[in-house]
């Protein structure tokens, strides 16, 4: 009886995969011909995630990512630049951890009770740049990102405006879609809540769902979070043991390395303009359209 329904268990997850494996040369043939970055961003992984974010549709998954095509060729993410953000990273209010879950995600690190400007516009492409760079240095086989927020000296004269808290989400939802894994709020204020109030009903139910809040004194929070992390690891800001330390010019040092990783990832051959990160924009590397569909049988 083990043994057949072994087989069984075998036999769904084969189906599955050729299930997505399906879907996913659908979408292909939906998007038709692409080329330069647009081929490069729309690797098998890309397609697999824009049709999890839409639960399968292919109608809606092209519509959506051909917005995030749209979207990467006006906003440019992958051409950002450490050194036109760097001001903004000079407090550690947003930087990546070195250290990573216990699936072997990329962590950012959020502490918004140190916002040190004023411009929004500019707030926001830090982050971009973030999220992009955190998403060049998944390792093979991970697609997700995991973000600690840290409230610690946060009040209502650093918190960001309703305004750019959704522009922020809209291009999270919609451009970034299935990269964040979870993202935990660790011991936000009380007054907190009224913006949370708002805010959420920005977020997709998917997104939602990612998000947890974590306090101190609620044990099943805390062992929630400390299932997805290492407690050696985890800084005591969020419970754990570790010594959190921010030094801006280290933290410059490896962006402006990782700069240069992103330029020879995408086979640009400026060094002095640093590249785009993972799977995203940069140099044209194809000069010809190519169909992403596979070749009919």
């Amino acid at each position: 009886m083990f043994r057949r329904w072994s087989n069984s268990l075998h036999d769904d997850q084969e189906n599955d995969e050729l299930k997505h494996e399906a879907k996913i040369n659908e979408l292909k043939a939906a998007l038709g011909q692409l080329s330069g970055r647009s081929l490069k961003y729309c690797t098998d992984e890309c397609l697999k995630r824009y049709l999890d974010a839409r639960n399968g549709n292919v109608g809606k998954s092209k519509k959506m990512l051909e917005e995030t095509l749209k979207w990467r060729s006006t906003y440019k993410p992958g051409e950002i630049h450490w050194k036109e953000v760097a001001v903004e990273g000079e407090t550690g209010k947003v930087f990546r951890a070195n250290f990573h879950d216990r699936h072997g995600r990329t962590v950012l690190i959020l502490r918004p009770g140190l916002q040190n400007t004023t411009s929004n516009d500019n707030q926001i492409r830090h982050l971009v740049y973030l999220m992009e760079n955190a998403i060049l240095n998944l390792p093979e086989g991970q697609e997700q990102m995991a973000w600690l927020i840290d409230f610690t000296g946060w009040s209502l004269s650093t918190n960001v405006p309703i305004k750019s808290a959704r522009e922020t989400i809209n291009i999270l939802q919609n451009h970034y879609p299935e990269r964040l894994a979870v993202a935990f709020l660790y011991s936000p204020p009380r007054i907190f809540e009224a913006f949370w109030k708002i805010v959420k009903y920005f977020l997709d139910s998917k997104t939602f769902q990612k998000v947890k809040f974590v306090y101190p004194m609620n044990k099943e929070s805390v062992e929630l979070m400390r299932s997805y992390f290492d407690v050696d690891n985890l800084p005591t800001e969020f419970g754990g043991k570790a010594t959190l330390k921010y030094d801006h010019d280290e933290f410059s040092r490896m962006m402006i390395e990782d700069d240069e990783k992103t330029a020879t990832f995408w086979g640009s051959s400026d060094k002095h303009k640093h590249g785009s990160s993972n799977g995203y924009s940069g140099a044209e590397v194809v000069a010809e359209p190519t169909s992403l569909a596979p070749p009919a049988s």
